[in-house]
């Protein structure tokens, strides 16, 4: 059974589950803010995992990420980064990183795995996150969850278009979004009628 998926309490999909319970600190617009689940709530949001602070694939993560924070908050998205580093030692990444220090977005500190744990991508042996990826719709639900193996960087791109999509699915109950869907594009309305037909 892929920990990774599933909820190790309940033994279900973390897909379309509420946001277990958590607290933690995070750097900020040069400050240090408190987050608990409740600040996922009354927006979209990412959450976005990785492995490490000073390290390789993980910067150029976060670097397109920041690239594509603008669109992201047009779109009603806050994006939130964590590893299991302190929020102390994201502020010092940010403040020598060139790279890192374009971000925006909050970086949270989660030393004690409790938000990896939540969410299940914590490498226990090392006491580090999986490349975890998770949208959560307004109300707290996870609706999109994706984990790269650690040699593997995401695509700000790509998860852009999932946003929109699941957005879209939100806003248009009883339309779904086919493979390769683009914002403006066709999308289905499953039926009897449509059964064989694609």
């Amino acid at each position: 059974m892929n920990m990774a998926l599933i909820n190790p309490e309940t033994h279900t999909t973390l897909i379309n589950s509420v946001v277990r319970p958590f607290s933690a600190t995070a750097f900020h617009d040069g400050q240090f803010i408190e987050l608990t689940e409740a600040s996922f709530k009354g927006q979209w949001s990412v959450v976005f995992f990785y492995p490490a602070d000073f390290t390789f694939v993980c910067p150029t993560e976060l670097g397109d990420m920041a690239d594509h924070y603008a669109e992201f908050k047009s779109l009603g998205v806050e994006i939130y980064a964590v590893s299991t580093d302190t929020h102390f030692a994201h502020k010092a990444w940010h403040d020598t990183s060139e790279v890192v220090g374009k971000i925006q977005f909050p970086m949270i500190g989660d030393p004690t795995g409790t938000l990896c744990r939540n969410f299940g991508v914590m490498i226990e042996a090392a006491g580090l996150a999986e490349r975890g990826t998770f949208v959560i719709d307004p109300e707290g639900h996870i609706q999109i969850i994706e984990i790269n193996a650690g040699g593997i960087g995401r695509d700000a791109s790509e998860l852009m278009r999932k946003v929109k999509a699941a957005q879209y699915v939100a806003q248009h109950p009883g339309e779904v979004c086919p493979a390769k869907w683009r914002q403006g594009a066709a999308t289905l309305a499953p039926s009897l009628d449509l059964v064989g037909k694609i």
